[in-house]
C-alpha cells in the first residue's frame, strides 16, 4: 500500500517526471542517432570516474555526512512538502481552537501534526515561553537547519567539482596507452575510447547528476525555510492572541496572489468539528 505522502509527492512530481523523461530521451538520442552506440560505452573510463570521485568524496567527508546526504535526497524526492496555504489553514485552525478551548487544548495537536518544526513551535507556546523566547528559539532552529542542509549540499558540489577532473585523468590514461602503442593500430584504437569517454562521463555526471541533485536540495531547503517562517509568524500571532481572521490576513501576505483566492478555513466546519455552540461560533 502506498502512503498518502507518497501519492501526494507523485502527483506533484508528475510534470517533472514527464519533463525528465522527454529530456533524457532527447539527450540520449544525440548519442544514438549516428549508430554504433558501443563507442560510448567504456568500462575502464567509467571505473576511473566513479572510483576517483567517490574516493575524493570519502577523503573529504566522513561517512556520517554521506549517510545524511542519502537521507536528505530520499526525503527530497520521496516525501511531499506541504503547500504554504495548507500551513495557513493549519495555523488558523489552531488559532480558533486556542481561542475557544484554551491554550492547553493545543497539546492534542503537538503529536498529530507531521511537521516537526510546527510541533516544536506549539510545544514552546503550550509551555508558556515568552514571545521573544519563542522567536529566538525558532530562529535558531531555522539557522542551524539551513546550515546543516548547506553542509550536506556541499558534498554533491564537491562531487560535481572533482568528476570532470577525474575525466581528465581517464583521458591521460588513454593517451599514455595510445602513445605506448605507437605503430600498433590495434592498441591505439583500444585506448582512444578510454581517453575520450572518460572526459564525457565526468562532464555528464557532474552536470546531469550531481549539480541537479544539489540544486534540488537547495530548492527544497528554501521551500521548507519559507514554511518555517510562516509558522513562526503564525505562532507569534497566537502569542499576541490575534483574532483568527486578522491572523489569516497577516499570513496570506506570504502567499502568491493565485494562492489567496477564496477562504482558507471554513470557520463553520471548524466549529462543528470542535462541537462549539452557536454563541461561541458567532464570536469566533
Amino acid at each position: 500500500m502506498f502512503t498518502s505522502d507518497w501519492v501526494s509527492s507523485f502527483k506533484q512530481a508528475r510534470k517533472n517526471i514527464l519533463g525528465i523523461i522527454i529530456c533524457v530521451f532527447l539527450f540520449l538520442s544525440g548519442f544514438f542517432i549516428h549508430g554504433n552506440t558501443g563507442l560510448y560505452v567504456n568500462l575502464s573510463g567509467f571505473l576511473i570516474i566513479i572510483g576517483g570521485t567517490l574516493g575524493a568524496t570519502f577523503l573529504s567527508y566522513n561517512m556520517k555526512r554521506i549517510e545524511i546526504l542519502f537521507k536528505v535526497l530520499k526525503t527530497s524526492y520521496g516525501k511531499a512538502i506541504k503547500s504554504p496555504n495548507e500551513i495557513v489553514k493549519i495555523l488558523v485552525d489552531l488559532s480558533v481552537k486556542k481561542r475557544v478551548k484554551g491554550l492547553l487544548a493545543l497539546q492534542d495537536d503537538e503529536e498529530e501534526t507531521a511537521i516537526a518544526f510546527l510541533r516544536q513551535a506549539l510545544g514552546l507556546l503550550v509551555d508558556g515561553f515568552s514571545k521573544e523566547q519563542i522567536r529566538e528559539s525558532l530562529n535558531a532552529e531555522m539557522y542551524f537547519f539551513r546550515m546543516r542542509r548547506d553542509e550536506t549540499r556541499r558534498v554533491l558540489q564537491t562531487m560535481a567539482d572533482v568528476a570532470p577532473s577525474f575525466g581528465l585523468v581517464g583521458s591521460v590514461v588513454g593517451l599514455i596507452g595510445m602513445l605506448a602503442g605507437q605503430g600498433d593500430s590495434a592498441i591505439i584504437m583500444a585506448t582512444i575510447p578510454v581517453a575520450l569517454t572518460s572526459t564525457l562521463y565526468g562532464i555528464v555526471l557532474a552536470n546531469f547528476v550531481f549539480l541537479p541533485f544539489a540544486a534540488n536540495i537547495r530548492e527544497r531547503t528554501l521551500q521548507e525555510l519559507f514554511l518555517q517562517k510562516v509558522i513562526v509568524e503564525g505562532v507569534l500571532a497566537m502569542v499576541d492572541d490575534l483574532h483568527p481572521k486578522v491572523m489569516e490576513r497577516k499570513l496570506v501576505s506570504f502567499l502568491t496572489p493565485s494562492a489567496r483566492k477564496g477562504r482558507f478555513v471554513s470557520f463553520e466546519k471548524i466549529s462543528q468539528r470542535l462541537n462549539l455552540s452557536d454563541e461561541i461560533r458567532d464570536n469566533t
